[in-house]
């Protein structure tokens, strides 16, 4: 399989580039492989408010930021979208809604048009319609299928994101003709990555090797055939690499994420860090926070990398892999992610990948359920 996890590095000159506000962790959807928080009800009544996150805008323009994603939990649900959309636009942003489509219509879309949103990206779970709303949770499929339509006719670029795993992998294929149809400028097959409620469900969601080869080779005639009509990503789990994925292009590098409740964090998953304090906008200045925070400063740059990663010549390409990672299945977020052969700790994964082959999907899977769980029947 093609490796991924590392990438060309991306020199942000100490800017944080890319801005996500997770603008709400509330969502419609129960999907299985969420990245929510597991207990994000312990944020979820604590959002900022629309002057708050205008002036976070302001000050990561002043950082140097020209990105920003409009993200969630499900972001339409924040009634302020269109005029901090607006705000975005104003201050010279390129603008991102990623979305479920579940809240919006053809006169928001409008209204979203107007305020100068630029991308939308638009999650999608299967081009099957039963697949589709057990792993949403939820009865969503001819809902989202209508909202890809309405989002074509209003003129925006749009990815289509699908989450992969071993219960929708079979029907790339059909996907891939499905964005296809729908005049995808990008499709994004993106095998889940398991973290929060994916990793709860890991056991019967990751897809064995075998299906993602074949997955990979589907993929390649679809490019092959389809030339330069629709861009396709298809990102493979590191879980298979032997490297880890150059995550975030290395932690406080050029990504940052603003959380419901105002957190300042280096990706959206780093709340697994329970080692770490995570300040907040209502605290410190944007500014401080980028550049002085002790949490963002921990794991910036490679002082803080141990053996084997110190003295590896791969440290440059993939940053030692995924902090996040390293703590929820090493126990020490400043360990050689699991996922790099090199990492003592690889035995892990390898475990994990045994155990996912030994379970073959079957079971319950977890569906998050207003912050709470509930079991679903797996196939």
């Amino acid at each position: 399989m093609t490796r991924v996890g590392s990438v060309p590095s991306l020199d942000g000159e100490g800017k944080p580039i890319w801005v996500l506000l997770e603008l709400t962790y509330r969502c419609p959807l129960k999907c299985v492989f969420c990245s929510n928080p597991v207990d994000f009800e312990r944020y979820g009544e604590e959002e900022l408010s629309t002057a708050e996150w205008k002036r976070v805008m302001r000050e990561a323009r002043d950082l140097g930021a020209m990105q920003i994603g409009f993200s969630g939990g499900e972001p339409t649900l924040r009634k302020d979208l269109e005029a901090l959309v607006a705000e975005a636009n104003d201050l010279g942003y390129y603008t991102n809604l990623i979305t479920s489509g579940i809240g919006l219509t053809s006169r928001r879309l409008a209204a979203l048009k107007e305020a100068g949103l630029k991308h939308i990206q638009l999650g999608f779970q299967s081009s099957d319609r039963q697949t589709a709303n057990w792993l949403a949770g939820v009865n969503s499929f001819d809902r989202k299928l209508a909202m890809a339509r309405e989002i074509k006719a209003h003129g925006f670029p749009m990815v289509l994101n699908v989450p992969i795993t071993r219960h929708n992998i079979a029907q790339i294929p059909e996907i891939i003709e499905l964005a296809s149809s729908l005049g995808m400028e990008y499709l994004e097959l993106a095998n889940v990555q398991y973290y929060n409620w994916a990793l709860l469900n890991r056991d019967r969601l990751l897809p064995t090797r075998e299906e993602l080869a074949w997955a990979e080779a589907e993929v390649a005639k679809a490019r092959r055939r389809l030339g330069g009509s629709m861009t396709i990503f298809f990102v493979i789990p590191d879980y298979y690499e032997g490297r880890p994925k150059a995550c975030m292009n290395g932690w406080g590098s050029i990504h940052l994420t603003i959380a419901p409740d105002g957190a300042a964090l280096p990706c959206s998953q780093a709340r697994t860090l329970e080692t770490l304090a995570f300040p907040t906008v209502r605290e410190h200045s944007l500014e401080w926070l980028w550049r002085e925070s002790p949490t963002f400063r921990k794991y910036r740059g490679d002082e803080w990398m141990k053996e084997p990663c110190r003295s590896c010549d791969e440290r440059e390409r993939d940053f030692g892999g995924c902090r996040c990672q390293a703590l929820l299945l090493t126990g020490d977020a400043a360990n050689a992610d699991p996922a790099c052969s090199k990492s003592p700790h690889h035995g892990v994964i390898q475990q994990a990948i045994a155990q996912s082959q030994a379970v073959g999907g079957r079971g319950e899977l977890i569906a998050r359920q207003g912050g709470l769980a509930s079991g679903r029947r797996g196939a």
